[in-house]
């Protein structure tokens, strides 16, 4: 199959719009900055009892969510995917 310098065009300009629905398609994680884990935690964790485990989690959780819900302990709702990540275990994750 011989490419000609239209069908070339017409990929890269495939490409591109692949790469620009993949980012308003939802994936916030490509575009979203990231906010401040370790302080957003650090108010998250400041009544747990084990402040450093609660850190360990938190912050874990933070990254690959990028949000950590508002207050010292449930909210769950403002960030769902801060409340579905589950240990191992089966049991829930992040604080």
């Amino acid at each position: 199959m011989v490419f000609t310098k239209n069908t070339l065009i017409l990929v890269l300009l495939c490409f591109i719009l692949i790469q620009e629905l993949e980012i308003y398609s939802g994936n916030q994680h490509i575009v979203a900055a990231q906010i401040d884990c370790n302080g957003k935690c650090g108010y998250r964790c400041s009544k747990a009892s084990r402040q450093k485990i609660c850190m360990r989690a938190c912050t874990s959780c933070c990254r690959k969510c990028n949000c950590v819900p508002p207050g010292t302990s449930g909210n769950s709702d403002m960030c769902p995917c801060y409340a579905s990540l589950k240990t191992h275990g089966g049991k829930l994750k992040c604080p």
